[in-house]
């Protein structure tokens, strides 16, 4: 599923290793050529899906004739749908990893495109293959336990939690504190769609007399319709795909990051934050933030922003006005973010447990 460049993968992950003396190979879906990249080999299979089923179906062949030339020692993967290869090449002697970026558990059961009467069958069925497969693996990767669980705890021989923190060289040592900022500006960079509460978010600015800016891709064509539609889309600065660069000039310019992510699905249940908020954190700004038992045990250490209720527009909207009424405090919340990110919250950290899983192994 993933792109060539994915920043965990490729910017974090294969960087970190080869820079720790691996010789790393990354295969990806795609119709461009192989090349090699700061040291690390990048195959392609030459195989560009035309949609999911596509994918799915025809993937796993391709991948699995590509990862037999690496011939590699350690095979890392990141998809669920290549459960079925990491078996294969665990009864080919190789060790093993899966990335699990989410809990596809639950993520199952809130997939629109799985009609609701078998969601919960083939959760259940996931659950029970994802379980066979990994406890033949040498280890699982995941971002964070679950309301303080491990969610495969007696399933995994071993797991290790490693965050998709923000790189330091990238975002918080760029950060300029004599930017100038647009006035009444806020940011929301992801993707859009109302679970994320980009609706409430959307009234909430339109009520505090603010300009959203917003950057990212709506994933259902009817939910962009309808956003457009509103009336409260007169407050909201649409940038659609932005690349990185893009993505940094909102951070700079905007004066506070959103993140409030409704209570639905796994959201909120992770021992950790949304990426986007570490990296507004990393450029400063304060954010408001879905208010859950992590985040408060967070603000006890950092005071990076104000919690809130996802599904109130009022309550957020008044976080809006409070932050932009007291600028001193608002900078003190800035200060604290990116002090949190170069003690706690940074892939510099992170990449120490990943560097230590592969040389056990």
């Amino acid at each position: 599923m993933h792109q060539r460049y994915d920043i965990r993968i490729f910017e974090k992950e294969c960087k970190s290793l080869v820079k720790s003396g691996f010789d790393v190979s990354l295969i990806v879906n795609d119709d461009l050529p192989d090349e090699e990249v700061d040291k690390i080999k990048i195959y392609s299979t030459n195989f560009q899906p035309k949609n999911r089923l596509n994918r799915m179906l025809n993937s796993n062949k391709k991948i699995f004739e590509k990862a037999l030339e690496v011939n590699a020692d350690i095979y890392h993967f990141h998809d669920p749908e290549l459960l079925p290869l990491g078996n294969k090449l665990k009864k080919l002697g190789k060790s093993v990893i899966f990335d699990s970026h989410e809990n596809y558990t639950i993520q199952i059961n809130g997939k629109d495109y799985i009609p609701a009467i078998l969601r919960k069958i083939i959760s259940k069925l996931y659950f029970y293959y994802e379980t066979y497969s990994i406890r033949k693996y040498d280890a699982v990767i995941f971002p964070c336990t679950y309301n303080s669980q491990d969610p495969f705890e007696n399933r995994a021989v071993r797991t290790v939690f490693i965050d998709n923190f923000p790189m330091l060289e990238e975002l918080y040592h760029i950060f300029d504190e004599s930017t100038h900022k647009e006035k009444d500006a806020i940011c929301y960079v992801g993707t859009l769609t109302e679970d994320r509460g980009i609706t409430n978010i959307m009234e909430a600015a339109h009520k505090a007399e603010v300009k959203l800016v917003l950057g990212g891709i709506f994933t259902s064509e009817s939910y962009e319709q309808e956003v457009n539609n509103r009336s409260e889309f007169s407050c909201v600065d649409y940038r659609g795909y932005l690349n990185r660069k893009e993505v940094l000039e909102i951070y700079r310019k905007c004066q506070i990051g959103l993140s409030t992510l409704l209570n639905v699905g796994q959201y909120n249940k992770g021992d950790h934050f949304p990426t986007k908020v570490y990296e507004y954190m990393a450029m400063g700004l304060p954010v408001i933030l879905t208010d859950s038992k992590h985040v408060r045990e967070v603000l006890k250490t950092y005071e990076i922003g104000i919690p809130v209720n996802p599904d109130d527009p009022k309550e957020i909207s008044e976080a809006i006005l409070y932050l932009l009424k007291n600028p001193e405090l608002a900078k003190k919340m800035g200060k604290d973010g990116r002090l949190a990110i170069k003690e706690k919250f940074n892939w510099g950290i992170e990449e120490q447990k990943l560097i230590s899983l592969y040389e056990s192994l």
